[in-house]
């Protein structure tokens, strides 16, 4: 009988493997599909402040999507990885190319020096990473826990929002904990 954990770590790694084979050229053209929906949706349009997350390892492309929704006077936060703590604290970026630095786990984060933290409260709109969707929302992350901690702090009214490429759009996943916690919407190419 194969372990529900196991399950799960093989999915992980062949999807991670296939982020990472993309070829730049495609990922990018597909991120700006995905980039398109989401700048259309209600969500988007009606948040003023935005949690992204900077992608990394082949996950659909934010950056483009954050210095578009600032040039659209849109607040971006982005998250702040506490290890030591396995929290995230969201903090409010100004200049995208200056204040980030490479954080816990090889991920681009706002430096300490320009730590703004942000509350919850003040959040329109959750932009969520997973390295899988299923068609119900439900998200598989990297294994860390930090976005279902994450979503299971924030209040209920506040959007979630997956972005991925049609590959990591799933019609089930493998069992989820019951700390796992679901995005209310997926945007895919």
């Amino acid at each position: 009988m194969i372990c529900m954990s196991e399950t799960k770590a093989s999915l992980r790694k062949d999807i991670l493997a296939q982020l990472k084979s993309q070829k730049e050229a495609e990922r990018l053209h597909d991120s700006r599909i995905v980039k398109d929906k989401l700048f259309l949706s209600a969500e988007f349009k009606n948040a003023r402040t935005i949690l992204f997350y900077a992608s990394f390892d082949g996950e659909v492309d934010t950056l483009e999507m954050m210095q578009q929704a600032q040039g659209q006077d849109k607040t971006i936060v982005l998250p702040v990885i506490l290890e030591s703590q396995k929290k995230i604290i969201p903090s409010r970026v100004l200049d995208l190319n200056r204040e980030l630095e490479i954080g816990p786990y090889g991920i681009k984060q706002p430096k300490k020096c320009f730590l703004r933290p942000v509350d919850f409260d003040d959040i329109d709109l959750v932009i969520v990473p997973a390295v899988a969707f299923d068609k119900k929302g439900n998200r598989l992350g990297r294994g860390k826990g930090y976005y279902d901690r994450l979503l299971n702090q924030i209040p209920p009214r506040i959007p979630t929002v997956g972005l991925a490429f049609a590959f990591q759009v799933l019609d089930t996943l493998p069992q989820l904990a019951d700390h796992d916690c679901p995005v209310k919407k997926v945007i895919t190419v």
